[in-house]
């Protein structure tokens, strides 16, 4: 299974575990799964950090890419592709880091890992938790 994971899930995965639902758990650690993490990611958790919103947030944005790499997953980068699939969703969702989320997932044909429950909705878009 290829597994795109959501920023919130990234960041639990580095700094809180326990918040992970044990389905999620056991599906970002199994090996046989392939773990994908977007640079939509870096850039949420850096644009919230800087806002005041994430203030522990700082060890892992200067660490992003080793942070990656701890959890055995890959970037996975964001293509015209994916930019246009995000801008055309039929989907009232404003989240401009949830669509492009979305996105990646569909036009790769990845589940996405999230307990975010718009994200859990969105029907076209396969989800874990």
């Amino acid at each position: 299974m290829q597994l795109l994971l959501d920023t919130h899930v990234f960041l639990w995965s580095i700094a809180e575990p326990k918040k992970l639902s044990a389905k999620a758990r056991n599906a970002i650690i199994k090996l046989e799964n392939h773990v994908y993490v977007s640079p939509v990611t870096a850039y949420e958790l850096s644009y919230k950090h800087r806002q005041g919103k994430l203030p522990s947030g700082a060890a892992i944005v200067t660490s992003f890419g080793r942070q990656i790499a701890h959890l055995y997953a890959s970037e996975l980068g964001i293509s015209a592709s994916h930019a246009l699939a995000a801008g055309q969703l039929e989907w009232d969702h404003r989240d401009p880091f949830d669509r492009l989320l979305a996105a990646q997932a569909m036009v790769e044909g990845f589940t996405l890992v999230t307990a975010d429950q718009n994200l859990q909705a969105f029907e076209p878009v396969t989800t874990l938790w």
